[in-house]
């Protein structure tokens, strides 16, 4: 075990206004890291930046202790990411969605089909294989957004906010395939303004609001900075504490 992303410095400028806030974040393989802030907080610009999406300002990312930006075409295909905003193709059936991203890495044949199957069925789809996504639910929708990004079997998998706007059962779901993915030997970085998701998952948290990281360290670190009882405090008024904001006004 040792670090698979590392972040130097990272800052991105959109004209005068500072978004990402000079970040430097560590994260060990096989953890889940949770970074945890209101909306506005530049998550997801830190993942778009993670991810090369997004070039930054000032500073750079270390992947798999390589410079990503440089090293891109050899390290992109360890990389799977689930953008806030459905990246999924209405008018393709499910299984075509899946084999169109999955094909972008170089799989073909017998593999390609293999693996498209292999990833509705680890997001409860396969049966719905040869619907088309446009008549799926919402929570169809963002399991069909996670079978899309994880065909290739990426070893970090990168989450933005992926249970925004869905249903209780949905996102249960989506949290308990997030654990099973870890346990099956990825790396997670899960971004949210949910608190009870992060504390439900993540074996470290950072706390980030405008665009800075606050603190970073486990549930019960964290709780330690505040007060010496942790048992007297929940995450949320550390949160709180730390921001002088609530979550909950997100």
């Amino acid at each position: 075990m040792g670090t698979i992303l590392k972040t130097n410095d990272l800052t991105k400028k959109y004209d005068n206004k500072v978004v990402v806030d000079n970040l430097n974040i560590e994260i060990e393989e096989g953890e889940i890291f949770g970074l945890l802030g209101p909306n506005g907080a530049g998550k997801s610009t830190t993942m778009n930046m993670i991810c090369n999406i997004v070039r930054p300002t000032l500073g750079n990312v270390e992947f798999l202790g390589k410079d990503f930006i440089k090293n891109r075409k050899s390290l992109i295909d360890k990389l799977g990411y689930i953008p806030q905003d459905l990246a999924i193709h209405g008018n393709l059936k499910a299984w075509e969605n899946v084999e169109l991203f999955t094909s972008l890495y170089g799989i073909k044949g017998a593999e390609l089909k293999s693996r498209v199957e292999e990833s509705l069925e680890y997001v409860g789809l396969l049966e719905k294989k040869n619907d088309y996504a446009k008549t799926f639910s919402g929570g169809m929708k963002r399991r069909l957004n996670i079978a899309c990004a994880i065909g290739h079997h990426p070893k970090l998998l990168i989450f933005d906010e992926p249970t925004v706007g869905i249903d209780p059962q949905s996102r249960n779901f989506i949290l308990e395939k997030i654990k099973e993915s870890n346990k099956n030997g990825a790396t997670v970085i899960y971004t949210s303004h949910y608190m009870e998701e992060v504390e439900a998952i993540c074996t470290r948290i950072a706390i980030m609001d405008n665009g800075k990281i606050i603190a970073t360290g486990t549930s019960e670190e964290l709780k330690k900075m505040v007060v010496d009882d942790t048992s007297s405090i929940t995450l949320e008024e550390v949160f709180l504490t730390m921001t002088g904001k609530k979550l909950r006004d997100y």
